[in-house]
């Protein structure tokens, strides 16, 4: 059964074309989403890309984010009729199976959603205010100005936000594996729920939250398995961004059952990708 892997990418086109390398196989799809405003000339992706073509500008925290992946989606749903699941990496992100064993593990969750998904709210993860207040990634000055008002209006009345249409708020991690039958009922719930969408655009870091929201509304919930199978470190409680992987790494993650390491650099973890594919290369043998 064919994989399709579906990589945000914004920037060194070297390390994204020896991911795409590490995933030449017939039976792997790999489509890219160039972020817009990137410098990287589309003519220099490695030949096994197929480039989605709706470029969206991405901002880091914005809706941007998620519209890039929808797009990409919807591209992948139209060009590829028959495949198991649609994979969505970084650039950073890099494979710690060979492809043969890749594909078995890939084989044995084939009924899974792989998805990191939690409640969010008091028992769960604290982190509604994401959504129960304005948030603007980028934008002119007034309306950052009307969100700062907003916010401030809401906190006087001790009123908040609320999801939309009687969904239930999830979140995890923004990178996931959903079936091709989950995919395509994530995007019919977002155009079913557009005040869900509306909401989304003021919303702090949606990426973390629409996913795993539709995918807990759809039927598909009941097979969902709340693990993405990627190694991150993450240097604080809090912290906006995880470690940079480097070689001092290694054993930490030979030793976790990840599909996929991130976050890596292509100077800070040359050493660490050197090892990773030495180590693959004895695991095919």
């Amino acid at each position: 059964m064919k994989q399709v892997f579906l990589i945000a990418a914004h920037k060194d086109v070297e390390q994204l074309n020896a991911l795409v390398q590490q995933l030449s196989d017939p039976d792997f799809l790999v489509y890219v989403h160039l972020d817009r405003k990137s410098a990287i000339d589309p003519a220099d992706l490695h030949p096994n890309v197929h480039l989605v073509e709706d470029r969206v500008d991405v901002r880091w925290g914005g809706f941007s984010q998620v519209e890039a992946t929808l797009a990409s989606l919807r591209q992948i749903l139209l060009e590829q009729p028959g495949f198991d699941k649609v994979i969505f990496l970084s650039a950073q992100d890099f494979p710690l199976l060979p492809n043969a064993l890749l594909k078995r593990e890939l084989a044995r969750v084939r009924e899974r959603e792989l998805i990191e998904t939690t409640p969010i709210g008091p028992d769960g993860w604290k982190v509604d205010f994401r959504y129960q207040f304005f948030h603007r990634e980028g934008g002119g000055s007034l309306e950052r100005l009307a969100c700062r008002a907003a916010n401030a209006l809401l906190r006087l009345t001790g009123r908040r936000r609320r999801m939309p249409d009687g969904l239930l708020p999830h979140g995890g991690s923004s990178w996931w594996a959903l079936s091709r039958g989950c995919v395509a009922e994530v995007l019919r719930l977002a155009d079913a729920h557009p005040r869900f969408s509306r909401l989304c655009r003021t919303v702090q870091c949606p990426d973390e939250l629409f996913f795993q929201t539709l995918v807990m509304h759809s039927p598909y919930a009941s097979r969902v398995l709340s693990d993405n199978y990627r190694y991150v470190q993450w240097p604080a409680q809090g912290a906006r961004n995880p470690k940079v992987l480097d070689g001092a790494d290694f054993e930490r993650i030979r030793a976790s059952n990840a599909h996929f390491c991130r976050k890596l650099d292509s100077q800070a973890s040359a050493e660490l990708m050197r090892r990773l594919v030495e180590w693959k290369d004895t695991r095919a043998a």
